[in-house]
């Protein structure tokens, strides 16, 4: 016991641990559960972390002890393979992080009425469509890593439909990890110019709006399948022009190079990408009472941060 407290002040503090829920963030350690952990509302859950270091999610044995010992009431998988094209590859790793994982996750929470949220992609859709994807839309992933995350989706619904929600969210980005913004301002600190895919349309989507849909979706705690990104639509091409805009007014980059629209046929990738997955959020905004911000007004937020932490 530290000399600053008291007996009773330790009393307190144990009486208030105990009226906080218990809740587990598997896969802390990535961009959106870094963000995760700077925004969950502490003075409300016992926050509780593990990463890839910590556990094999896709090791039942393993995995259920930890779970059995930590008892969370509330799980969030962020947890995720997300290398779509070393996916085509790496098969067996992605299925184990992307679908095996969540099989034993929602296993656990059904049979100890716990509440699991997955996080999974706009991948899911084969990109065929002209119209944003509603919840209900048919999936048909285009690559493995699509596969797999749906493989996920299908495990957490059947085994635990009353027990879960499957959060569907778009081109992830971030301060923290790898991720299109940061690899384009990297390029464009060493390359003359760039092309870029123009033909391939979804929406950017700021771990910190992720993350704040998320503390909105813990208050109701529905379950199914909800859709959520920033707001707007882009294509790589134009996420990429924005984040150099976005990057030279915060004094991020010093000159500005040419970026080029090309074709998905003149950039050729092993796995195949859909060519639009816009999500529709409107079931979400309604259910959840949260509005999206545009995807432009994200990226300065993020670009900022990129900003303050190399000059703190």
């Amino acid at each position: 016991m530290s000399d600053n407290i008291t007996p009773s002040d330790s009393k307190l503090r144990q009486n208030a641990d105990n009226d906080r829920e218990k809740l587990l963030l598997v896969g802390a350690a990535g961009q959106l559960g870094q963000t995760l952990l700077q925004t969950l509302d502490r003075d409300r859950y016992e926050v509780l972390t593990l990463t890839r270091q910590d556990v094999d999610i896709s090791d039942e044995s393993a995995i259920v002890a930890r779970l059995n010992a930590l008892s969370p009431s509330v799980i969030i998988n962020a947890a995720a393979y997300t290398a779509v094209d070393k996916a085509e590859t790496e098969d067996l790793e992605a299925r184990a992080a992307n679908a095996t994982g969540p099989k034993f996750l929602a296993r656990w929470a059904a049979a100890n009425d716990a509440w699991l949220l997955q996080v999974s992609t706009d991948f899911v859709f084969n990109g065929h469509q002209h119209r944003p994807y509603t919840p209900d839309d048919q999936t048909d992933p285009p690559g493995i890593y699509g596969r797999t995350k749906l493989e996920g989706e299908l495990h957490v619904g059947y085994l635990a439909p009353k027990h879960s929600l499957i959060l569907r969210t778009s081109w992830v980005y971030s301060e923290f990890g790898h991720n299109f913004v940061k690899t384009m301002l990297k390029l464009m600190q060493s390359k003359d110019k760039l092309g870029v895919v123009a033909d391939q349309i979804g929406t950017p989507s700021s771990t910190w709006e992720i993350a704040r849909c998320i503390n909105h979706v813990l208050d109701v705690r529905p379950t199914g399948i909800m859709h959520w990104s920033d707001a707007g639509v882009a294509s790589w091409y134009d996420f990429a022009v924005a984040i150099q805009e976005e990057a030279i007014q915060a004094g991020l980059l010093e000159t500005e190079i040419p970026v080029n629209a090309i074709t998905t046929r003149d950039y050729p990738t092993p796995a195949k990408r859909p060519p639009y997955s816009v999500l529709d959020k409107s079931a979400t905004i309604e259910a959840l009472a949260c509005q999206p911000i545009h995807w432009r007004r994200a990226l300065r937020q993020v670009i900022r941060r990129l900003g303050d932490s190399q000059t703190s």
